[in-house]
């Protein structure tokens, strides 16, 4: 109490001698430091300008691709969820905006009645005056309306900052509304073209399990019509038959497994499977990644463009604010009301019109008992923002982590392309040999499927690749913040323009 009374003392003078602007507490600190490494220590690769990070997906000039990612963020429940959010949060920020001024309310009446009087006969008179005075008995009413307007207004006056402080808390959750809504945005587009590149993949080794299962069939048949004729000893036969049989099944479980991941793709992008079906046969069956464009060498500087990083730190800055505001309400709270009016009568014919105004009251709540309840709710909101400060610091380890393991198994993939076709390069001519070997008697069938299982393991090897390197490049593209750029940042290309545009824009632009 000693210390609500030293506050009080101070800020009620300061207050109306300022014109009521009152007197703030202190928050904790907005904005706080997460500790990241000095340089990467994964290889940074070269070329290219952090735009094209941004782009990515055009570049590799496949426009499948952009639909479908653009299919996808229109069916994507989590990206509707994000923008409603973000609707909800600016209309919440224009509430705690507007509780700073004064509110103004209109009112209007209008009501009609009677007045009147009733005489009775006189004293001591005689009947027969009685009976001629009777219809000044009945009595007489005049009909009186009354109309009435004026306005009301009540302003709280921000004494401790309490209401400023809901302002910045609804304009800090605001922007990470908005973060959110766009990191929902990259995580759509970076699983979508996952899924996307699963089905190519998918689709490759399909063909590489059908190539086997051509070749050994045909071994298979040629072996047995050998067989038949005495020039192959019937192990050997069986031997073929086998091995067909093994790549049919395999070819089946491969048709399975693309059947499986197209329906994912499916239910991604919200197209129909027959219509989906269509467009990816008329598209190329591969195409190769663009030259990943450069990175900020300073993480710090890189993470920063992360929208889910950008929302954590905002969420400090909420926290800081909602600390204020829970301060603030263990305070006096001092509000002023006023009013003015007209009233205006009509009797007949005549009328009467009345002005009034009122300035006040004047009233100062103070808190005095509580049962600890608002020091209960400032300590809660306290324990919030060391909350949202390690979760802001959290999330930047997370970024670097996952920055470096892209960076790392990009760079890895890389590397090994090169060995991987040389591989399947030598492996299919020293197949093709052993065949034909085979085919003159100087082979035997043991050193032909021995050939066969090398090729179509290196083939494999070659297509998994693909697949990896494809995961780590999207996984770049995630871990970079997908080429968004927080508020206030100029844009560096086209499609991080889009990528900044907020929702209620993007559905004012959309058809």
């Amino acid at each position: 109490m000693r210390k609500l009374r030293l506050i009080a003392s101070l800020c009620l003078p300061l207050g109306f001698g300022l014109g009521l602007s009152g007197c703030a507490l202190t928050r904790p600190p907005a904005q706080v430091e997460a500790p990241t490494p000095a340089q990467w220590r994964a290889p940074l690769p070269h070329g290219g300008s952090l735009a094209s990070l941004a782009d990515w997906w055009r570049q590799l000039d496949d426009p499948l691709l952009v639909e479908l990612i653009a299919a996808a963020e229109a069916a994507s429940p989590n990206v509707a969820s994000a923008a409603a959010r973000v609707a909800e949060a600016r209309f919440t920020r224009v509430q705690t905006g507007a509780a700073l001024l004064p509110s103004l309310d209109g009112t209007a009446s209008a009501s009609r009645g009677t007045s009147g009087f009733a005489s009775g006969a006189p004293s001591g008179g005689s009947a027969s005056s009685a009976g001629s005075g009777s219809s000044s008995s009945l009595g007489a009413t005049t009909p009186i309306t009354t109309l009435q307007a004026g306005l009301q207004s009540k302003w709280e006056v921000d004494l401790f900052g309490r209401l400023r402080a809901d302002r910045d808390a609804a304009q800090a959750k605001l922007g990470s509304a908005d973060a959110k809504w766009h990191d929902a945005r990259v995580s759509v587009a970076a699983e979508t073209a996952n899924a996307y590149f699963a089905e190519r993949a998918c689709q490759q080794q399909l063909r590489v399990a059908e190539s086997d299962t051509r070749s050994r069939a045909e071994t298979a048949r040629l072996t047995d019509l050998s067989m038949r004729a005495g020039f192959t000893a019937p192990a050997d036969a069986a031997l073929a038959r086998a091995s067909a049989a093994d790549a049919s099944g395999r070819l089946t479980q491969q048709r399975a497994q693309c059947a499986v991941q197209r329906k994912a793709l499916v239910a991604l992008s919200g197209i129909d499977e027959g219509t989906l079906e269509q467009k990816l046969a008329a598209a190329p069956a591969q195409r190769a990644l663009p030259e990943v464009g450069s990175i900020a060498s300073v993480p710090a500087q890189a993470i920063s463009q992360r929208p889910d990083v950008y929302s954590a730190e905002l969420g400090v800055a909420s926290a800081s604010a909602d600390v204020g505001s829970a301060e603030a309400e263990r305070y006096p709270k001092l509000s002023i009301s006023g009013s003015i009016g007209r009233t205006q009568y009509r009797v007949g014919g005549l009328q009467q019109s009345l002005e009034n105004w009122t300035v006040g009251p004047v009233s100062l709540s103070v808190p005095l008992l509580d049962g600890g309840s608002r020091k209960a709710n400032a300590d809660a909101a306290k324990a919030r923002y060391a909350e949202a400060v390690s979760i802001y610091r959290a999330n930047v380890r997370q970024a670097v982590r996952e920055v470096e393991e892209a960076l790392v198994n990009l760079d890895a993939t890389n590397g090994r392309a090169t060995d991987a076709d040389t591989a399947v390069k030598n492996y299919q001519a020293s197949f093709d040999a052993t065949q034909a070997r085979y085919s003159s008697g100087l082979a035997s069938l043991f050193e032909l499927e021995d050939s066969r299982r090398t090729l179509f393991a290196a083939q494999t090897a070659r297509v998994s690749l693909q697949r990896e390197r494809t995961e780590a490049w999207v996984a770049l593209y995630r871990s970079m913040g997908g080429g968004w750029s927080r508020p206030g940042q100029p844009s560096e290309s086209s499609e991080t323009s889009s990528m900044n545009t907020t929702p209620a824009a993007k559905v004012a632009t959309s058809p």
